[in-house]
């Protein structure tokens, strides 16, 4: 009787073969997740337009920021340079965007007692500004917003003051006033008061929250809205 020829190698369990089918699949599965997350939505459109005609779809429109305007560029810089030598560097603030220029100017240093009365120095400050407004009316179109700002404290404010919105529109006022009578011309002048709506700072720290009374004044070389 012929013997049995052993086997070369031994047989695996057939768990193992569905169990190494599975991992294949688990492996297909997330490199197509890869594949997919990170495709070129424009070549792969393209890919199927050969299948499905041309895409129907229309790319959308790249917005593109227009770059800040000379003018207001050496807007913020003639008054930095006038009012700098008056003023120290925490009394102010100056901004710059494609649509204005913003002046800030903080209640510690241009009015009185938590008032609304200028002090001396906010005056010259506001004459070196009214001198570059002034310039700037004979070559530019602009209009210029006087923006109001306040929070009371302890009841100090004068009596005549009824709350945070008069304070804030009478600061906006004498501000205003003041430029106009140093001959910038009133046509320009949008007047407004928040109140204590929009605080710069929120927390409590006594030294900042008494930072959010100001005076902002913007520079706009179009027609505000409102």
């Amino acid at each position: 009787m012929a013997k049995k020829k052993p086997e070369e190698c031994p047989s695996i369990p057939g768990w193992l073969v569905s169990f190494g089918d599975l991992m294949s699949l688990l492996l297909t599965f997330f490199i197509l997740l890869y594949a997919m997350s990170t495709v070129d939505v424009t070549k792969a459109l393209k890919f199927l337009s050969y299948f499905q005609g041309e895409p129907t779809y229309k790319p959308q429109k790249i917005s593109i920021i227009p770059p800040i305007v000379p003018y207001s560029t050496n807007v913020v810089e003639k008054v930095k340079k006038r009012i700098e030598r008056l003023l120290p560097s925490y009394a102010f603030q100056l901004a710059i965007t494609t649509r204005y220029v913003m002046i800030r100017l903080f209640n510690d240093i241009i009015f009185q007692d938590d008032g609304y009365l200028l002090t001396p120095k906010a005056k010259k400050t506001l004459k070196e500004i009214a001198m570059v407004l002034k310039n700037l009316g004979k070559k530019e179109k602009f209009y210029i917003k006087v923006q109001g700002h306040a929070i009371l404290h302890n009841k100090s404010h004068p009596k005549d003051i009824q709350d945070v919105w008069d304070l804030s529109i009478k600061r906006a006022e004498a501000v205003a006033l003041y430029l106009m009578q140093l001959g910038v011309d009133p046509s320009r002048f949008f007047i407004s008061g928040y109140g204590n709506t929009k605080p710069l700072y929120t927390w409590n720290n006594p030294i900042l929250i008494r930072r959010n009374n100001r005076v902002e004044i913007y520079i706009e070389i179009r027609k505000p809205t409102s």
